[in-house]
Parts: structure tokens; C-alpha cells; sequence
């Protein structure tokens, strides 16, 4: 089984059962954030973690295999035309050079790592409409010298 057919297979129970990624995470004990990532295909699951989202979901064992399976990370290149991913995209084209400035007066010369890091996503209520808290948490590599 691929990823996409894992993927469609997933957020299909997902539909049928009326879950969220919230109520998935807390049931299994794992991130809603990362959970919804390795369900979508953007990250491989520990097989213990596959086999647990797959029985949760009532899904065979070809769903399991295919969520422990290593990705491909691949994704459209073009500006994407869904408003909130566009959005987030438009974030990074806008501040991206400054989180780059901050990040590295701070740090120095290196990158956030996107493979030691996690992402919570919050709901903050305010009177003058709700707001969307997005925690990004990676570890800071430096580049080195040889």
C-alpha cells in the first residue's frame, strides 16, 4: 500500500468514526500535530505507534505497514491556492528573511532543525475574534567548519 491510498484510507475512518486529530492524539497519546502528519504521509510512524493508530481506526495491517513505511517528502512547488496553507506560505514569504535575521543574531549561523522539533497548535479565545497559536519547537544546528 503507498501513502496515498494509506492516507485516503484514514481520513476515511477518521470521517466515519466523527474524529478529530485532537480526540486521535488524546486516545493514543501522541501529538495531534505529528499524528495528523504521519497519517497525511509527511512522516514515517514507529511500528508500535502504527499499529495503534491503524487498530484505533479499525484498519488492517497493510494501513499500519504503510504508516511505519519512510516517506517521500514531496510537495507541490507552486503557491498553493488553499487560503489558510497560502497564508501560512505568505508568512514565511513575508517574515521568512526575518525569522532567518532573528534566529541567527540569536543562535548564529545554522538552521531550526525540522527533524528534532515539534508543533503544537492552540485556540486562543478573544473578544475581538479567536485566535490560531502555532508553537514551532526545533533544535538549533549550527553550521560547522572543516
Amino acid at each position: 500500500m503507498d501513502k496515498l491510498t494509506m492516507t485516503e484510507e484514514i481520513l476515511s475512518a477518521k470521517k466515519a468514526k466523527g474524529l478529530s486529530w485532537e480526540k486521535m492524539g488524546t486516545d493514543l497519546g501522541m501529538s495531534p500535530v505529528w499524528l495528523c502528519s504521519a497519517c497525511l504521509g509527511m512522516n514515517s510512524a514507529p511500528t508500535e505507534k502504527a499499529d495503534a493508530i491503524a487498530d484505533y481506526l479499525g484498519l488492517d495491517v497493510e494501513v499500519a505497514a504503510a504508516l511505519a513505511d519512510f516517506p517521500t517528502k514531496i510537495w507541490e512547488q507552486t503557491v498553493p491556492t488553499d487560503p489558510l496553507v497560502y497564508r501560512l506560505y505568505e508568512i514565511v514569504g513575508v517574515y521568512g528573511e526575518t525569522l532567518k535575521e532573528v534566529i541567527q543574531e540569536k543562535f548564529g549561523d545554522g538552521i531550526m532543525s525540522a527533524i528534532d522539533f515539534s508543533m503544537e497548535v492552540d485556540k486562543e479565545e478573544n473578544p475581538k475574534g479567536d485566535r490560531v497559536l502555532l508553537t514551532m519547537n526545533g533544535k538549533f544546528l549550527p553550521y560547522k567548519s572543516w
